[in-house]
């Protein structure tokens, strides 16, 4: 599904236009960009936590010529879905 398709289901759900679906759509995406950007968490029960990792220097191989190279430290952002959501991409099986 692509954001266009997104904001159509969630339009369609909310019974707002799609204009003001795609508005509302990215102010939340912005303001959870802010958020995780300036290193809070952000979240949403039932979903999941949006935040910052930070990764350590480690040594990588370039695959073209087999030489070692170090790759630098860095944050990236992170998803951890929720308890709710996992269960419903993979639901609990009784053996």
């Amino acid at each position: 599904m692509n954001k266009a398709e997104l904001v159509e289901k969630v339009a369609k759900k909310t019974k707002f236009t799609k204009t003001q679906t795609e508005i509302a759509l990215d102010a939340a995406i912005e303001v959870i960009q802010a958020a995780v950007s300036s290193g809070d968490e952000v979240k949403i029960v039932g979903f999941g936590t949006f935040d910052r990792a930070s990764r350590k220097q480690r040594n990588g191989r370039n695959p073209k010529t087999g030489t070692t190279i170090v790759i630098p430290a860095s944050r990236v952002p992170r998803f951890r879905p929720g308890k709710e959501f996992k269960s419903l991409v993979e639901p609990v099986t009784q053996a």
